[in-house]
Order: structure tokens, then C-alpha cells, then sequence
């Protein structure tokens, strides 16, 4: 049996694999339960992050304007 690595899971869960390892990962996972539990943990992981939406504090935002008016202000003088 072959070692598949967490990045081999990766690769298969985006269809990145080459066809043949495309078989042998999907064939490895009938077969070894541990594997499977691997792949199953990463698609979760990979859906959440997905999932994930991050948006500046307001105050990041307000600092970063005030920085853009003053740094007008001061080329246009």
C-alpha cells in the first residue's frame, strides 16, 4: 500500500491529481479507514475556511483615510 501525504489529500481534493493517482488515492480510502478520516478532516477544514469572511476594524479603515486626506493635504501645498 501506498503512503499518501496530507498534501497528496490536498491535491486530490481539488482534482490536482494525475488520473492514476486520482485511482490509487480513491482505492486507498476504500481500504484504510485512517486514511479516509484524514481526507474527511481536511474537506471539513478546507469548507470552513472557505466559509471565512474578514473585513479592517473600523478603526483601521478610519486611520488609513485620515492618513490618505493628510498626505493630500500636504502634496497639494
Amino acid at each position: 500500500m501506498i503512503n499518501f501525504t496530507p498534501e497528496d489529500l490536498v491535491l486530490y481534493l481539488y482534482n490536482e491529481t494525475s488520473p492514476q493517482q486520482t485511482q490509487e488515492i480513491a482505492a486507498a480510502m476504500e481500504k484504510d479507514w485512517t486514511l479516509r478520516e484524514k481526507f474527511e478532516v481536511l474537506k471539513a477544514s478546507i469548507n470552513r475556511l472557505d466559509k471565512i469572511i474578514e473585513s479592517p476594524r473600523i478603526e483601521v479603515v478610519l486611520n488609513v483615510l485620515r492618513y490618505a486626506r493628510e498626505t493630500n493635504t500636504e502634496t497639494a501645498h
